[in-house]
């Protein structure tokens, strides 16, 4: 069984593997990069939420208003949802934790970052994910600057999915830091290019990568699909 990874733009992605549909951080309506609507994405099992700013949040409703799809995420973030949204099928978790799905297990780990609503509520601890499944492990560092910890999280892993857009979030020469200490097979950027502060060159980010680390490079456009 294939884990299929696409990239919808900003730091929303769909990850595919086996019965699983999982959208990361949705953020469709408003994104001037993305190329699609919610809408167009079919059937979604789960939306999994690493923090609570505007642009990993602004379409969770979208996915979730059948109570088809499950939203995971911190407690903070689905009690919210819970109670702004009327969420029916939630689980929130913290930091370590992890949660069974059809296809494997989804470990949240630490991000270093902040995390609160467009309302001002506190959107709890903001995190990042380990997901194994076919026997891969795909780190998704989520909005975060580097910490020595990532290789307790995901040493080794065979993908990383890494924010470059600096800014915000680590730039490239810390991505390139954080891919030294990890050590994945692969490594992928993210959350860069959909307004100016966060602009960045990803072929040179990948050349950096190459030159720098072990790590293979992938540059995806959005839309564009890998598969592992």
């Amino acid at each position: 069984m294939a884990i299929r990874l696409t990239w919808l733009g900003h730091a929303s992605w769909l990850i595919e593997a086996g019965s699983d549909r999982i959208i990361l951080d949705p953020f469709l309506t408003g994104n001037p990069a993305a190329k699609c609507r919610p809408s167009d994405l079919g059937k979604v099992t789960h939306v999994l939420v690493s923090h609570a700013h505007h642009d990993h949040v602004a379409d969770v409703h979208n996915f979730t208003a059948s109570g088809e799809a499950m939203l995971i995420a911190n407690f903070e973030i689905t009690q919210w949802f819970e109670r702004h949204h009327g969420v029916k099928r939630s689980v929130g978790m913290n930091t370590g934790g992890k949660v069974a799905i059809a296809s494997g297990e989804i470990l949240m780990t630490p991000a270093f970052h902040s995390s609160s609503f467009s309302d001002g509520s506190y959107g709890g601890c903001p995190g990042g994910f380990v997901l194994k499944a076919s026997g891969k492990r795909i780190y998704f560092a989520c909005d975060t600057g580097f910490f020595s910890d990532m290789a307790h999280y995901a040493l080794g892993a065979d993908l990383a999915v890494l924010p470059i857009g600096d800014l915000f979030t680590m730039g490239i020469d810390e991505s390139i830091r954080a891919i030294r200490t990890i050590r994945p097979a692969k490594a992928l950027p993210t959350h860069y290019g959909t307004w100016p502060p966060i602009e960045q060159d990803p072929h040179a980010w990948a050349d950096k990568v190459r030159a720098e680390s072990d790590a293979e490079p992938i540059v995806l456009k959005v839309g564009e699909s890998i598969s592992l």
